[in-house]
């Protein structure tokens, strides 16, 4: 199974307890990964939607059936599922894809429904393996995802809404989040800032919140 080798997003996954519920961070990831590739490269919305109605099945099939001989599913029915997540849980997930597909224009509400069925949901499944603050890790998974988002969109309009939107998600407070969420949610915080990435400054803000999760 792979994901993008973001140094950051590895920092994360390092923070996550090596006890099984790492490899199910990387599992949840991944499958965040496998969505978005869907909708970087499809070029006809029909054809899109097929996809990730095929994800959304595969990921429910999971709650009573073994998985197909598909690396991302496999690790997720062996690292996610035997850790009270459901497949029902795990394909609302593909919900926050489908709007990028589905809605014509990417307004406020549009965009608030991306950021929490997408980075919402990813967190608070996180959350419920992980530990911590559930409340606090779904807002600010809402506020990671739109933060992504903006890296993807050339609209003028719909980047200035969906930065605005995931700055007040990512106001919230880090503490009692679980130490890989919070992570990836102070990296999300720092795009947002425009601090580079390689930078001492964002170096040290990264190893700040590693020592003391805030």
């Amino acid at each position: 199974m792979h994901i993008d080798p973001d140094p950051e997003r590895s920092l994360a996954l390092a923070y996550a307890p090596d006890d099984g519920r790492r490899a199910a961070l990387l599992a949840l990831l991944a499958l965040d990964a496998a969505l978005a590739d869907v909708v970087r490269t499809t070029t006809q919305p029909a054809i899109g939607q097929i996809r990730l109605a095929w994800w959304r099945e595969q990921l429910a099939k999971l709650d009573h059936a073994p998985p197909p001989a598909m690396p991302v599913l496999t690790a997720l029915a062996e690292t996610v599922l035997p850790r009270g997540v459901t497949g029902a849980a795990l394909a609302k997930v593909v919900e926050g894809w489908e709007v990028l597909i589905e809605e014509e224009t990417l307004d406020r509400k549009a965009l608030r429904r991306f950021g929490a069925e997408r980075g919402g949901q990813l967190f608070a499944l996180a959350a419920a393996i992980l530990g911590g603050d559930v409340d606090r890790a779904t807002m600010l998974g809402q506020g990671w995802a739109l933060a992504d988002l903006l890296h993807h969109v050339d609209e003028s309009a719909t980047a200035e809404t969906a930065g605005a939107l995931a700055r007040e998600a990512l106001a919230t407070p880090l503490r009692r989040v679980a130490r890989p969420l919070g992570m990836l949610a102070l990296s999300a915080r720092l795009d947002l800032a425009r601090v580079a990435p390689g930078g001492s400054k964002r170096a040290a803000r990264l190893a700040w919140f590693g020592l003391a999760g805030r």
